[in-house]
């Protein structure tokens, strides 16, 4: 058993991601002395083949999900029927592909970018639910302000210099966000005609469309917009992207600036797989063993046979799990604690029976509907996703063309039921042709120019029957990941079937206008061939997928499967907290990236406030 240099630190977080990564810079920002885990490298640093372009270019995310300088591959199962899981034709023998990063920023480093708040329900449900006024989001909103630099609404940050605030955003925070539109893009005449007919049939869905016309002229199509107290955008927008110079920017930039500031608060540990939290005799948490070594667990697409050195960590005040919705209810069971049965069929000894710890997960359904346009994109011609297309090269030199984008062109944010709010069907139209997650899928984006995704992502989920579960004893094997998808899970009213075949419905309203006129030559998914609503469902059951999975460690009472209090503090351990995707009940708004920010930066205001009660 090895020991690192530094004999104690005053936290110790595993993870480097939205959550671990956000909270380590600024505990250490607040004089702390800080030790980070990441299971794998500085991936953008590392010269592998593709990188940095891969990380840096807006437009290579896919390609990053699929670089095994920073990938992790997990295989889920959205059903636990085996004729209806192979009924996707993105199953392989192993499960759906469900892309992870491994590397500084975890997923933030390979993620489309997409910073969309989530909604004040979201904030407000957890107050409720835990009684803790300071989970409303009246309150929460300040750490969306705390995180961001705004650059995509230069109005008001000229206005704010004045004091003048009415919006959500921030505009002196570490994390950038801009709205990419390249100049190639309004040439396009076909692509402006998707942007345009979305917006028209959008107003003529909304009852009040004069209403809904000076909406989107007074905010600008900006879905963050919270002016005078608006609680939600619903209607026809743009993606924000949390990119800077139209470079990613995020969490791996927050970490190094502020490890580079203050080398003696923060060190990163890399290529060290945490595999068990540390206890003393009476209970409390007081470090982290794990794992020395480079591409050691199993999700790894070039995984090492090398067994990897042991270490152990101490941490003078807690230790923080942001590993994730899947890896920290693996290491909290790892570590004795969650449901008893299942820890003592794998014969780990039982610190804390805790039902919760890897149940109620939850994610988005997400479909597309997906036509072949009769010419390719103006605004592709050229793109061939290298480092040695002209595309490439204007980014390159200009930060400028479609490389500056995720390939998102427009969205929209409605509800599948009328007025109801807030909204729960978020629609993008993305300029490639994109059916989920599966090895090799990146490699399409190069192969297909002319066609149209309307991408369907459905928030607020009624299923929360997904599970985590050990796959064994090892920290080196991937758990057991089961989302029970729409009939197998706890939507018994089927709300959520419905809403994706209404919102299915829908985006083919956007698409027909574009075939009346030739410009769409045919609609290659679901096809035409599936028309009634029972055809549409089949169409959906059999190819939803998902990425963002959240909610396995919930904060709740432990007689109803929470895992952690209002201050994200594991039930019966002391000096133990999650901060992650995890953590929540109720699975946030559209995209958690944002979310996760905002809950890292209220744990460093808790967790401070505690350093400075004990002191």
């Amino acid at each position: 058993m090895s020991t690192p240099d530094d004999e104690v630190w005053d936290y110790v977080i595993v993870g480097s991601g939205a959550g671990g990564g956000t909270l380590a810079a600024r505990l250490a920002e607040a004089g702390m002395r800080v030790l980070l885990i990441e299971a794998g490298g500085d991936a953008p640093a590392s010269g592998a083949d593709r990188m940095p372009a891969d990380y840096h270019v807006p437009a290579f995310h896919a390609c990053a999900s699929e670089n095994p300088a920073m990938s992790w591959n997990f295989f889920v199962r959205h059903y636990a029927s085996d004729a209806q899981q192979q009924r996707d034709p993105k199953c392989t023998p192993e499960g759906v592909l469900y892309p992870r990063a491994a590397t500084v920023g975890g997923c933030t480093a390979h993620n489309a970018m997409i910073f969309v708040y989530p909604h004040d329900s979201d904030w407000d449900g957890i107050a409720q639910l835990t009684g803790d006024r300071s989970w409303r989001a009246s309150a929460m909103r300040r750490y969306g302000k705390k995180l961001e630099q705004c650059r995509h609404r230069p109005l008001w940050a000229l206005a704010r210099r004045f004091g003048i605030n009415p919006t959500a955003h921030g505009f002196d925070g570490w994390l950038t966000t801009e709205h990419a539109t390249p100049k190639k893009a309004l040439a396009d005449d076909h692509l402006m005609r998707v942007v345009f007919g979305a917006m028209e049939l959008t107003a003529r869905s909304i009852p009040r469309r004069l209403h809904a016309l000076l909406g989107l002229v007074r905010w600008q199509g900006d879905p963050n917009s919270r002016l005078w107290g608006r609680r939600c955008f619903r209607g026809v927008c743009y993606t924000p992207l949390s990119t800077r110079d139209h470079a990613r920017h995020g969490v791996r930039e927050r970490v190094l600036d502020v490890a580079e500031r203050f080398p003696s608060r923060l060190k990163i540990s890399l290529d060290s797989l945490a595999t068990r939290v540390l206890f003393d005799e009476n209970g409390a948490a007081v470090g982290v063993e794990y794992l020395k070594g480079a591409r050691l667990y199993k999700a790894h697409p070039e995984c090492s046979a090398a067994p990897g050195a042991r270490c152990e960590v101490r941490a003078r005040r807690e230790v923080i799990l942001a590993g994730g919705a899947f890896n920290t209810p693996q290491l909290l069971m790892l570590s004795g604690i969650g449901p008893a049965e299942h820890l003592k069929a794998h014969g780990i000894p039982v610190r804390v029976d805790l039902e919760g710890v890897g149940s109620n997960l939850q994610d988005r359904y997400e479909i597309a509907v997906i036509s072949r346009m009769a010419q390719p994109w103006e605004v592709l011609k050229g793109a061939e996703f290298t480092t040695n297309d002209p595309a490439y090269r204007a980014w390159s030199d200009l930060r400028e063309g479609v490389y500056i984008t995720n390939g998102a062109a427009v969205a929209i944010a409605r509800s599948a039921k009328a007025r109801s709010l807030p909204p729960d069907i978020f629609c993008m139209a993305l300029v490639e042709r994109f059916i989920g997650y599966y090895p090799g899928f990146s490699s399409g984006f190069a192969q297909h120019n002319d066609f149209l995704s309307w991408t369907i992502l459905k928030a607020h989920t009624r299923n929360n029957a997904g599970t985590v579960r050990l796959r064994s004893a090892n920290p080196l094997d991937m758990p057991l990941v089961d989302f029970h998808y729409f009939e197998e899970g706890s939507d018994a009213s089927g709300d959520d079937m419905r809403s994706v075949v209404e919102a299915v419905k829908f985006v083919r309203g956007l698409a027909a206008p574009l075939a009346e006129r030739g410009l769409i030559a045919q609609e290659e998914l679901p096809g035409p061939g599936v028309q009634d609503e029972a055809a549409i469902a089949g169409y959906v059951r059999d190819n939803a997928w998902g990425h963002h999975a959240s909610c396995t460690c919930a904060i709740g009472d432990p007689s109803a499967g929470g895992v952690l209090d209002s201050t994200l503090s594991v039930h019966g351990v002391r000096r133990l907290r999650v901060v992650d995707a995890s953590v929540f009940p109720k699975i946030p708004g559209f995209f958690p990236a944002s979310a996760i920010y905002m809950v890292a930066e209220k744990a460093a205001d808790m967790i401070l406030k505690n350093a400075t009660s004990q002191t």
